[in-house]
């Protein structure tokens, strides 16, 4: 590769530059912010193009690209410290938990074009998914109905629904079954 060569001339940002620096901005300021608080959080994105649902809990340190290529359904958990790199659009469905520290990668490279060129897919998390703490989700994943992607595992294909998947990259484990903890024997689940 030649990285002298690269050109992401065709890639179209969505907002201009002067958008882009304020929206840079109020993130620093109010959304990645130690400030308390998911309505504040939610009212910015919201300014900037972000679709956000009802009762959406966003936590500091939360991290969004373009919020203008980003919907959130109703009764997402953003942790903390959860960076989405959206360059293309991350849409997320109802009742989903994206714990502390998981990534959300929508771009890459063609690392076979001389020119090392950009190329972007979009990630959907359908309802009641859940990726778990420092977790990854590559470029075009699909992450099925109420499947989980467990504690530092690496997605880089599509996730099957009610299914545990685990490792590097994820595999199915396990069903997710309704009313069924997913803890091993033994262990409470804890509700906050």
């Amino acid at each position: 590769m030649r990285l002298d060569r690269f050109d992401n001339a065709g890639f179209q940002r969505g907002r201009s530059t002067l958008v882009e620096a304020l929206w840079l901005v109020a993130q620093g300021l109010f959304v990645a912010s130690w400030l308390p608080g998911s309505a504040l959080r939610a009212a910015v994105l919201r300014l900037f193009g972000a679709r956000i649902g009802e009762g959406v809990r966003l936590k500091p340190g939360l991290r969004v690209k373009f919020p203008w290529r980003l919907c959130v359904g109703d009764h997402v958990w953003l942790g903390e410290n959860v960076w989405l790199d959206n360059l293309a659009e991350i849409r997320i469905g109802d009742h989903c938990c994206v714990s502390q520290g998981a990534y959300l990668c929508t771009g890459s490279h063609n690392w076979a074009s001389e020119g090392f060129d950009l190329v972007t897919r979009a990630i959907r998390l359908e309802d009641q998914a859940w990726i778990c703490a420092r977790a990854v989700v590559g470029p075009g994943v699909t992450v099925g109905q109420g499947a989980v992607l467990s504690l530092g595992s690496v997605a880089t294909g599509d996730l099957a629904p009610w299914q545990v998947h685990q490792g590097v990259p994820a595999r199915a484990v396990r069903p997710r079954t309704q009313g069924q903890a997913d803890h091993p024997a033994g262990q409470q689940h804890v509700r906050q």
